[in-house]
């Protein structure tokens, strides 16, 4: 079988493509290379797929919210599926530079729907915790309503759900959004709290610590999101008038995806900081604008319908990252 990946330069689509490639299959992965964050990292996990992979990998250098770029790649390509985890990231950069976010997160991904309807073929695409806001009830439910993002990449990912609501409507399209909770492990990004933490600690900078530390997250090991990314490719939701997780009877389906545990930013500090071997300098620092003070995911909907499970602790995952991070920087 073979899937089309966006994204495949990036942190989960750089783990998908391994992981079905390892079984057996064709990934073809289409990715910019967009400079949000060191090109370089992105140019390393292309150049390792290939490594491990060989001719099973195609890399198709293209930016998907360039329709007709796009139009151009993929013709003549054929695929059974498609993965759309390309989107242009990151709760604070949307801050300053919002354009970046409506063309790669609204138009693109209408391109990619637009694939998906043209060839006919069922698409997962990446969705995010951030749609929940400012929410307080936790653990977070896919049945919460979600109408008050605090940032403009947590409102680019609301309407990406609601346009696929309505491609699912209206063409049949089997289609599956996925609420990623704060993704860490190796090969992660370098604009996320276990690589800046760990990169400050290991060269003796200070660490911004905001909210004065009184933040929680779900963090999950990105072994975990695979097994349920995985698991909706290989389970598209059925066109059969029932309601879905998230609400829907057209063929969509809403999903958490988490560890379903609830850890003080702290904690994880204590942990880089053990599996560093030495302590951070802290500076405590207000809350930023766009952020939220907790996240934990309900992952009832996706633990009933696919057998998701999370099961790495982040007492096993923060170790591993450290060191994949120490292993990657050469010490």
């Amino acid at each position: 079988m073979t899937t089309l990946v966006t994204g495949a330069a990036g942190f989960i689509g750089f783990h998908l493509a391994d992981r079905l490639m390892a079984a057996g299959e064709t990934v073809i992965g289409i990715d910019s290379f967009v400079p949000y964050y060191l090109p370089q990292l992105k140019e390393d996990r292309a150049a390792e797929l290939a490594r491990r992979h060989g001719a099973r990998f195609r890399l198709i250098r293209c930016d998907f919210a360039d329709h007709d770029a796009l139009g151009t790649a993929l013709a003549g390509l054929d695929f059974a599926r498609i993965a759309h985890l390309g989107a242009q990231a990151g709760v604070r950069y949307s801050i300053e530079n919002p354009r970046a976010y409506a063309q790669a997160n609204l138009v693109g991904h209408l391109n990619m729907l637009e694939v998906a309807r043209e060839r006919r073929v069922p698409m997962v695409y990446a969705s995010s915790s951030s749609v929940y806001g400012g929410n307080t009830q936790l653990p977070f439910r896919v049945e919460d309503r979600v109408d008050h993002p605090v940032s403009l990449y947590a409102a680019t990912k609301k309407a990406d759900e609601l346009m696929s609501e309505t491609y699912a409507h209206l063409y049949r399209i089997p289609l599956t959004g996925l609420r990623f909770f704060t993704v860490y492990g190796p090969w992660g990004r370098p604009d996320m709290a276990p690589w800046l933490f760990t990169d400050a600690i290991l060269s003796g900078r200070p660490i911004s610590v905001f909210n004065h530390g009184d933040m929680r997250r779900d963090f999950t090991f990105i072994d975990d999101i695979i097994d349920g990314v995985v698991a909706c490719l290989d389970a598209p939701p059925p066109d059969d008038g029932q309601p879905k997780a998230g609400g829907s009877v057209a063929p969509h389906r809403l999903y958490n995806i988490g560890n379903s545990r609830s850890e003080p930013l702290t904690r994880l500090i204590d942990l880089i900081e053990q599996a560093c071997g030495r302590p951070a300098i802290r500076e405590e620092k207000p809350m930023q604008p766009g952020d939220v003070k907790d996240t934990f995911a309900d992952v009832s909907a996706i633990a009933a319908d696919l057998g998701y499970r999370p099961r790495t602790a982040l007492d096993q995952g923060i170790p591993a990252f450290v060191d994949w991070f120490r292993a990657y920087r050469g010490g």
